[in-house]
């Protein structure tokens, strides 16, 4: 087999393994990788505006508010109106997405992160530098993407503004 050939189904194996997680995590919560993270950053924060959550995870606003509008509608993430500044809206978990966030499992990207720290400094720079590199030949460079694992298309606010 091609050295080519290895890299490819290594490649897939990730993928393989990223779609399997989210597919669990759905499963067991109702909850995609991208709600899961939000709620989570939400609980992080306290009472966060949208574009807050959007600038800590790494994802257009407009993606966000998408995420925001589908919690909204299952009863877990609440908007509330600023006192002080009626133009801001401040979010916060309801107590249905409390509840589901603490019995939530943890995102793949925890687990994966704990084994990478494990790692020596000179391994965890080779790995970062040869995955940028195949970022970099796939053309993935400009990718609107998050540090999380997940599968399935992260809609780039132009994707987002031609859907409405």
């Amino acid at each position: 087999m091609e050295k080519y050939e290895q890299l490819l189904i290594s490649l897939r194996k990730i993928i393989r393994a990223i779609d399997l997680h989210s597919k669990q995590l759905s499963k067991h919560s109702g909850l995609t990788g991208p709600q899961l993270i939000v709620m989570q950053k939400i609980a992080l924060l306290g009472t966060p505006l949208a574009k807050q959550v959007a600038a800590e995870i790494n994802l257009s606003p407009a993606t966000v508010t998408t995420i925001l509008d589908r919690l909204e509608a299952k009863g877990l993430v609440i908007r509330q109106r600023s006192v002080e500044d009626k133009r801001k809206v401040h979010l916060l978990l309801s107590d249905a997405g409390q509840t589901l966030l603490q019995s939530a499992p943890k995102p793949l990207q925890e687990h994966f992160i704990k084994r990478y720290q494990l790692l020596e400094e000179w391994e965890q720079s080779q790995l970062l530098s040869a995955v940028e590199r195949i970022a970099n030949m796939m053309d993935a460079e400009k990718l609107d993407a998050a540090p999380m694992l997940l599968v399935g298309q992260i809609l780039s606010h132009e994707d987002d503004e031609s859907s409405r």
